[in-house]
């Protein structure tokens, strides 16, 4: 086990098996020393595991709760894309989609549940680039999709 995934653990947080795509794409593309990931969802397993709009269904801390179930899934694709955490030199860009009532302006304070737990293991490496946006829906009302960016040795 790398040190991330024994992080993890001392969080209390376990790395699931890397989502599978779910419709014509692949899940990442490797450009030089870039690593560019499809989209995930805050599912497990491919069930959602939180479903619905922040500000009906959701309150911003589940909101944020399921990006870091994303942030999660954004892991375990590094790791089958890369074979192993640690050669995540850095995170560039995160961009994070949330499934949100009209007017919804905390998309910052939701998507936070990814970003933090990327600075909670790789430290200043983990701090990237960010859009946070709020949407009228997501595939399977999945309430948070993030898509990541990381460059890697």
């Amino acid at each position: 086990m790398d040190s991330v995934e024994q992080q993890l653990q001392s969080l209390g947080l376990t790395l699931p098996a890397a989502p599978a795509p779910a419709g014509s794409y692949v899940p990442f593309r490797i450009h030089g020393d870039t690593l560019i990931l499809s989209g995930v969802l805050s599912a497990r397993e491919g069930t959602v595991t939180y479903a619905g709009q922040v500000g009906r269904d959701q309150s911003v801390e589940t909101g944020y709760a399921a990006a870091q179930v994303c942030a999660l899934n954004t892991l375990a694709s590094i790791k089958s894309a890369l074979g192993g955490l640690e050669r995540v030199r850095e995170f560039l860009f995160l961009c994070g989609y949330v499934n949100a009532v009209a007017g919804f302006d905390r998309s910052p304070q939701v998507i936070n549940g990814a970003s933090d737990l990327f600075v909670k293991l790789y430290g200043d490496a983990g701090r990237h680039a960010r859009a946070a946006v709020a949407v009228a829906g997501l595939p399977r009302n999945a309430t948070v999709e993030i898509q990541v960016t990381v460059r890697f040795t």
